[in-house]
């Protein structure tokens, strides 16, 4: 579908005008709620400073400003404790780096997606892209007043990287089908024309992508498909060398990869793989050594998601409990590092809620003592805290300010286990006002009565969505709504054997399981089916549409965003963007009977009803790479033909992609729309 055509652009046009004068009664409640947004909202204010060599990095917001201001500041004092910043003013020496709203002018859209300053501290990479298309435009600015180097990268995707020298750049380009396939070398000063082909990732099921080490010393490319990776290397100090295999792939092994260099000079490799390990578990070796050895053993159920290595301490993101947490562990200072006792040796970061969400966020300084990570909860606003590794001894940098007097004791939240047809227990996260939902002596929630209630899920690509907090979810919960995410099978919160049990040929499990869900909400008296919204986007606007097929009368109303609703056609269609990664995933009905049946009885096109089916609020993009436009727009269009009756709401948005507006007040004000819709049709 050719969304340049007049014939596109006019129906999309008619479907967006229908939408607003239908919806035109819901104008008061928007605004109502955009201004409960606005008010909980500080719209003046900073984030918490990050030290990265000799300077504090931060941002700024302004009130009135859709973008932030990208700032920095010298290091003084102790350069562990980060300066204090006044929202209102200037600190002595303080440096814009990027205001976005100067980029911004002139354009409905902004995304920035690469900004990268080279090591000598005398460029920045800028990438923009004004359209939603996630191809951007990299310029080079001066942050010394110097005059900068003239040329433009074009068609760069999200990968860029500086080399030691601050004359190299590397960065990654993508193919016709939106997949980042080759890897190019930049000189600083010259041409795009005349810059260098590193690499090129033909199978088009795997990604590439580039990065510098913790340590700085190397420059590592990831081919990446969804079951299978390859890491290749070379010198960061040495950008023109030819790039080395670390490990070759080999079907359905992954691994990530870090580099280390001892105190001794000695330099190390460090793995986290699921090869011999179903949830992963962490390998070593010296970079002069061929055999890898096993530091910290899988644990069943227990995924180990991802390392990061400092000059003396080594950070591990796990899941516990089906949670987000943070294992630290000193190093030796021995010829051996790591030893044969790192878990003995560690702790994790503990927090007061259940269920609760624990992260380890941008440390960039190698010799780091300390290690910044972010606390929250469904009841929690975003915590901001330092570590000190050595100790585990945690400061509160910054708590999150809620304005409008937020008590978190005014809401309760804990978890529900729901029992899914095949005898496997669901986790669901809730939260509601105290008033709404009550904790009884057992710990467990129940309702006080049946309530407005608003069901959330995705269930893909082994993504966790973690229980957090959200101001804009106040305004449901302020108005009685009881807000719950079902963390079904395809996603990853209980490890990896959870997202395996919704893949594939399994795929219909995410989708009995959410139901199975929303029909326990409703049979145990916490909801009725009159009271009830269901809500997901993308990959979990395709769980909507499969929800939906499956029992039209379980929700009231559905909010599906962006949603991956004609699954079948687009994964026949190798030339559409992410379709041939994604065979991993969903797996290819163009090559294998089975798994065309298997798409072709959940997908939700292909299996709509002649029944009444709930309210539905559609969005999505123009611009739109990940899931195309046509897919949102047709599915509208087909449940209006299936039964009349159908109520259906079409918002696309024509100067964006796949994460809706960029401006935060645009964001916002969309929000507050979909809120509104939200309570008009549950409350």
């Amino acid at each position: 579908m050719n969304r340049e055509s007049d014939e596109v652009r006019n129906l999309l046009t008619a479907e967006n005008d229908f939408t607003q004068h239908a919806l035109r009664h819901l104008e008061p409640l928007t605004e109502m709620i955009f201004q409960e947004i606005k008010a909980r909202i500080v719209e003046t204010d900073t984030s918490v400073p990050v030290r990265k060599d000799d300077y504090w990095y931060f941002e700024r917001t302004r009130e009135g400003a859709n973008y932030p201001l990208s700032c920095r500041v010298p290091v003084t004092g102790d350069g562990i404790t980060p300066p204090i910043i006044d929202p209102e003013s200037a600190l002595p020496g303080e440096q814009v780096v990027l205001d976005e709203n100067a980029e911004a002018e002139g354009h409905d859209f902004l995304s920035v997606g690469i900004l990268s300053l080279s090591p000598d501290d005398k460029w920045v990479a800028v990438g923009t892209d004004v359209t939603g298309s996630e191809r951007h435009v990299v310029n080079f600015r001066s942050l010394h007043g110097e005059t900068p180097p003239a040329e433009e990268l074009r068609d760069v995707y999200y990968g860029f990287t500086w080399a030691t020298d601050s004359q190299h750049a590397f960065y990654t380009r993508v193919d016709d089908a939106m997949r980042p396939w080759q890897l190019w070398r930049h000189r600083l000063g010259t041409d795009q024309k005349d810059d260098v082909l590193v690499h090129q990732e033909d199978d088009p099921q795997y990604f590439l992508g580039v990065s510098r080490s913790k340590d700085q010393q190397v420059i590592i490319v990831s081919m990446t498909s969804s079951m299978t990776t390859e890491m290749h290397y070379l010198p960061a100090s040495d950008p023109t060398q030819d790039l080395r295999v670390l490990d070759a792939r080999s079907h359905g092994v992954e691994y990530g990869v870090d580099h280390f260099r001892a105190a001794d000079g000695t330099n190390w490799w460090l793995k986290v793989t699921n090869e011999g390990a179903t949830d992963f578990r962490l390998m070593v070796r010296r970079e002069t050594d061929v055999a890898w050895r096993e530091i910290i053993a899988e644990r069943p159920g227990n995924r180990l998601d991802g390392i990061d290595v400092f000059s003396r301490f080594l950070v591990c993101a796990e899941r516990v409990d089906g949670c987000a947490a943070v294992r630290i562990v000193a190093l030796r200072d021995e010829a051996d590092p790591f030893g044969d006792d790192v878990l003995e040796r560690s702790y994790v970061l503990s927090s007061g809620v259940t269920p609760h969400t624990m992260i380890a966020t941008e440390t960039p300084l190698y010799e780091s003592p300390v290690l910044r990570v972010v606390e929250t909860s469904l009841i929690t606003p975003r915590r901001v805290a330092d570590v000190d590794m050595a100790t585990g001894d945690m400061l509160i940098r910054k708590q999150q300010e809620v304005r409008g007097g937020f008590v978190a004791d005014d809401y309760v939240t804990g978890r529900i286990w729901v029992t899914a047809s095949d005898g496997v227990r669901i986790p669901v996260s809730v939260v509601a006002r105290r008033d709404v939902v009550t904790r009884n002596d057992d710990g467990t929630l129940s309702p006080l009565a049946p309530a407005p209630m608003l069901l959330y899920g995705y269930g893909s690509y082994e993504i966790s969505i973690d229980p957090s907090f959200s101001v804009f979810r106040l305004s449901l919960l302020d108005r009685g709504v009881i807000f719950a995410i079902a963390h079904v099978r395809g996603g990853g919160e209980m490890g990896r054997a959870w997202y395996e049990m919704g893949k594939m040929a399994q795929k219909p499990t995410t989708f009995s399981d959410f139901v199975r869900c929303g029909r326990w909400f409703v049979d145990n008296g916490w909801t009725t089916n009159a009271h009830f919204a269901a809500r997901g986007g993308s990959a979990g606007g395709l769980l909507m549409g499969a929800v939906a097929n499956l029992d039209p009368h379980l929700f009231r109303a559905i909010v599906a965003e962006v949603p991956f609703v004609d699954a079948l056609t687009t994964m026949l269609d190798s030339t559409l963007p992410l379709t041939t990664n994604e065979w991993e995933e969903w797996g290819n009905p163009d090559a294998d009977p089975l798994v065309y049946r298997t798409m072709k009885s959940y997908s939700p096109y292909d299996n709509l009803r002649d029944e009444k089916y709930p309210t539905m609020y559609v969005t999505g993009g123009l611009n739109d790479s990940r899931v195309g436009f046509w897919e949102p727009a047709k599915w509208v269009q087909a449940l209006r033909f299936r039964n009349p009756d159908n109520e259906v709401y079409l918002k696309m948005e024509m100067g964006a992609g796949h994460g809706g507006p960029s401006g935060r007040y645009d964001s916002w004000r969309d929000e507050a729309g979909t809120l509104a819709f939200i309570l008009d049709q549950i409350n």
